[in-house]
């Protein structure tokens, strides 16, 4: 791994943890526990898809061609840079929260959604990245209730999945956006460049 990779994934997790933490502050007046922007997610999203191989009008750009269209590779991030993003993120999350309860329903949150992300890229372009959020979220939002239930032994908590899915589809649509808009820019940007 580069020192540019390096960094570059060491600014991404710094950005992620700073929009957690900010939203972690704020209060959304929806009295249903467990909604939120996860706008964190948005960093996410935008390591996912930077760099790596997606489709386009065209059909599938491998992601060694991608490389050499857009950007160095030293800057070409790759699921496993935005899996050790994302992990980074929810462990210091939890630390700098101080609430240890966090990491879990971080992590079943997290990983559920991340793996739902995965497999959504290879069906959408650049252009659709806010459907992958959307599913996201919405996976995001099983992972977190599940783990709910299993630690609380309350499955009366089920309850909340249809509020939860609704707001997910509508956070994880602009968190979509977000990291839609970021990416789009930044490979308008490399391409003028070279």
């Amino acid at each position: 791994m580069t020192t540019k990779k390096l960094t570059l994934m060491a600014i991404l997790t710094a950005i992620a943890l700073i929009i957690f933490m900010i939203e972690a502050q704020i209060p959304l007046p929806i009295p249903v526990p467990g909604v939120k922007l996860g706008l964190a997610n948005t960093v996410t999203l935008f390591a996912l898809f930077y760099g790596a191989g997606s489709r386009t009008g065209d059909g599938v750009v491998s992601h060694a061609k991608r490389e050499t269209q857009h950007r160095p590779l030293s800057y070409t991030l790759t699921t496993a840079n935005a899996f050790a993003v994302l992990l980074a993120r929810i462990i210091l999350g939890a630390v700098f929260t101080g609430r240890p309860i966090v990491i879990v329903y971080s992590l079943a949150g997290g990983l559920l959604a991340f793996a739902a992300q995965v497999v959504m890229r290879r069906f959408v372009s650049d252009k659709q990245i806010w459907v992958c959020g959307a599913v996201g979220a919405v996976f995001h939002n099983a992972g977190q209730l599940t783990a709910a239930v299993i630690i609380t032994g309350t499955p009366v908590i089920a309850a909340y999945l249809p509020v939860l899915i609704i707001a997910g589809v509508f956070t994880g649509v602009l968190t979509g956006f977000i990291a839609q808009f970021t990416v789009g820019r930044l490979n308008k940007a490399d391409v003028k460049r070279v």
